[in-house]
């Protein structure tokens, strides 16, 4: 009796704390929820003695709510005491009290921005409750655990006006985010004025015309896009802004590679003589920034400029997919490398940018780079931003260099985030907001020493296939929410069904500002799992699955289909159409999925090698999901490999007859995706002695467009194995050429 007790004050004391947590994002590291309210006056007093920038900032953001007024300490509703700075033992600048009793409102920091940090927290806590004019009395001890908290913003593929770039900064305080990474120079265009090389803003922020639609469809809008750049008075405005709102702006100046609107202006700085022009295609681009002390001189002066300009303490000078082509062809580089007895053109750019990083520390600053600058050995005091997967971060770490975590398969917002087929024409990947939530920056290879040198986690929005502002707030909302809770350290993806109730309430704070968010998480999700005679198919929102309606022959769903109760068996081809309901409204887009169920369906999977973080969701069942990939979106249906053969081996659990084998590959040279060189068909009755029954060249592959169908006789096997091989390393002449090609794989079926 007093165990069955006991277990019941457990069980009510969680469900008073769960109805006791606060909607806050991000959710602070220590909550206590006390006795009685405090009611918000007609008129909000504030103590004259308030930190004036960050003051007017509290009064701004809640200036349609609540009328201000200030007053002497003892009556004012809101007070602040500036903690010492002696005893901040085991606490950062950043950290804050706030304390909510029934007669006044305190907050405590050692530092204006653990105040600013401190009055985010009240913002979202008087939103919450202006209706009803009571606020809970709590008690918030609270700190971030990541000291780099940032957002990056490329305005290079497609611009953003001065208003729109502080818009975005204050998502990023709203947020408590603190890092604002300004990507300002790529092949597509130069953004930022430099007095000294005027060319850069009247030849290179422009280019002719623009891709438009999806890459593979090759087409353009045929309009001059430009000149769109920012002069330096309007960046030293968003410096400032950003500075009062305790943010730091990071520049990102592009070297040595990304380069071609710099070497429009300026082709002397070129390996070949040109001509150039903006890149008006996305991807990458084989001219680059030569070595030599024309261009070194050059970029000093960029630099001298930009650091003038931004006091930030990192200047990033990017690193990344620089071709080694035009170095390879290029006399003076030979010679360079061979003067400085460097192993090769890896060992080039690792000179290149031990030369800059030089310059930058000569000025008092620092570098921070991609994680291509680990090539060929890493600048003394370089930071690295790992972006391609965590390997970057790590290898950092364990050399004692400082990393910022922001792998793409988690951290990048122009990824879809939703079904590809109701979401806007994205990048690729699939990035969707629980798996944003799931990350934690700290890779579990790293020791508590080597954790150290993990200074904090970004995510980063890439804007080729985003043309204007709608889209960006669409792009990182809600996913930065997530971000936010993950660098503040207080992410738990075991509880993440708790934090899309508090999303769903912060909705209501986008919707009065009038941002256009997306409504991804409303929408039906589709799990698929391996069941008896093909899959299963789940469906699930992140509201009661009870408004779920959904049909199997290919009508859209309507308030009067069938209600959806228990799992679908999928043993035949068909389309599953999906959609959420609430008081027979359609509050959810129409998802569709459809299958496609061969002998493979639902079987056994295993792969020799893995793919990519990027493009891995579903892992190798995906491969026999039932589900044929989109060849223009390459997102959640697709397996990505880098520089990887494809080695499947499927257990169809017993001997079965099969005559045709099938899967697909993809072309993509803009983004490095390459078909697949060589395909053999294997089959097995122990799973261990294979017999190619099969085998295709490159030239079948291309004939057939990468949509592979093999008659393979009549065959009768428990074991099935493909190898789907790797284009390998990208030829001169191809974007990316000498970096490892991309194969993607979708389903693999036998009938």
């Amino acid at each position: 009796m007093i165990r069955v007790i006991f277990i019941f004050f457990v069980l009510l004391s969680n469900a008073i704390f769960s109805q006791n947590k606060l909607n806050l994002i991000p959710y602070p590291t220590e909550v206590s929820v006390n006795n009685g309210n405090f009611t918000l006056p007609e008129t909000f007093a504030l103590s004259s003695e308030l930190p004036k920038s960050e003051t007017e900032y509290f009064k701004n953001r809640l200036s349609s709510d609540l009328k201000f007024k200030y007053s002497n300490k003892s009556d004012a509703n809101l007070v602040y005491f500036q903690l010492p700075k002696s005893g901040n033992s085991g606490k950062n600048d950043e950290f804050y009290t706030l304390e909510i009793t029934p007669k006044q409102i305190q907050i405590k920091s050692y530092t204006k921005q653990g105040y600013f940090l401190g009055l985010q927290t009240l913002i979202q806590i008087i939103q919450s409750n202006q209706k009803n004019k009571q606020i809970p009395s709590v008690k918030i001890e609270d700190q971030p655990k990541f000291s780099w908290r940032g957002m990056h913003l490329d305005v290079c593929r497609h611009f953003f006006t001065v208003e729109e770039v502080k818009q975005y900064i204050d998502y990023l305080a709203m947020y408590k985010l603190n890092t604002f990474h300004w990507h300002l120079t790529d092949d597509q265009g130069w953004r930022i004025e430099i007095k000294k090389y005027p060319k850069l803003t009247t030849v290179g922020a422009k280019r002719k015309e623009s891709m438009i639609g999806a890459y593979v469809d090759n087409t353009f809008d045929g309009k001059p896009y430009g000149p769109y750049f920012y002069t330096q008075d309007q960046i030293k405005d968003v410096v400032k802004y950003a500075t009062e709102r305790h943010i730091t702006v990071v520049p990102e100046i592009e070297m040595p590679g990304h380069a071609l609107a710099a070497l429009t202006a300026y082709p002397e700085l070129a390996c070949t003589k040109g001509p150039f022009e903006p890149a008006t295609k996305w991807g990458v681009f084989d001219d680059v920034f030569c070595p030599k002390d024309e261009t070194f001189k050059f970029l000093e002066n960029v630099l001298d400029e930009v650091i003038a300009l931004f006091p930030s303490q990192y200047i990033h000078i990017g690193g990344d997919e620089c071709p080694k082509t035009r170095w390879k062809e290029c006399p003076h580089c030979q010679e360079l490398i061979k003067k400085n007895n460097l192993k090769d053109e890896h060992g080039l750019q690792s000179y290149f940018i031990h030369r800059i990083e030089k310059y930058v520390n000569s000025k008092g600053r620092k570098i921070i780079g991609w994680d291509e600058i680990l090539e060929g050995g890493l600048a003394p005091n370089a930071t690295v931003m790992s972006w391609t997967g965590v390997n970057g971060g790590i290898e950092a770490a364990k050399s004692g260099h400082v990393a910022v975590m922001t792998p793409g398969s988690y951290c990048y917002f122009d990824h879809y985030q939703g079904d590809p087929a109701t979401e806007p024409n994205a990048f690729g990947g699939f990035t969707p907001l629980d798996k944003v939530y799931s990350y934690n920056p700290v890779p579990t290879e790293l020791n508590a020493e080597q954790a150290k040198y993990i200074k904090g986690v970004q995510a980063n929005l890439w804007t080729e296939y985003i043309l204007d502002f709608k889209q960006v707030q669409y792009m990182i909302f809600p996913r930065l929410f997530a971000l936010s809770e993950v660098g503040w350290g207080t992410a738990d993806s075991k509880n993440y069904k708790e934090f899309e109730g508090r999303v769903i309430n912060e909705f209501k704070v986008l919707d009065k500002m009038g941002i256009n968010y997306a409504r991804s998480i409303y929408n039906i999700s589709g799990k698929v799992s391996a069941a008896n005679n093909g899959v299963s198919y789940e469906l699930s929102t992140s509201q009661s699955a009870s408004g779920i309606r959904y049909t199997l022959d290919g009508t859209e769903p309507t308030i009067n289909s069938a209600a959806y109760q228990n799992i679908i068996p999928v043993s035949k081809d068909l389309t599953v159409k999906s959609a959420y309901f609430e008081n027979g409204q359609l509050k959810s887009a129409i998802s569709s999925q459809s299958f496609k169920v061969s002998k493979t369906t639902g079987k056994k999977i295993t792969l020799e090698q893995q793919p990519s973080e990027n493009y891995s969701f579903g892992g190798a069942f995906t491969l026999v999901d039932g589900i044929i990939g989109n060849q223009k979106q390459l997102g959640k249906t697709w397996l990505g490999f880098q520089g990887k053969d494809v080695i499947a081996t499927i257990d169809f659990g017993q001997k079965i007859p099969f005559s045709e084998v099938y899967f697909n590959t993809l072309d993509n040279k803009g983004s490095w995706i390459h078909f697949a060189k060589l395909a053999q068909v294997f089959i097995s009755d122990d799973g261990t002695n294979f017999k190619m029954i099969k085998e295709i060249g490159k030239q079948e592959i291309l004939d057939a467009k990468g949509k592979i169908k093999l008659n393979v006789g009549n065959q009768n096997s428990k074991y099935l194995k493909i190898k789907i091989k790797n284009a390998g390393i990208i030829p001169a002449g191809n974007p990316g050429a000498d970096s490892k090609a991309w194969l993607f794989v979708d389903e693999i079926g036998a009938n």
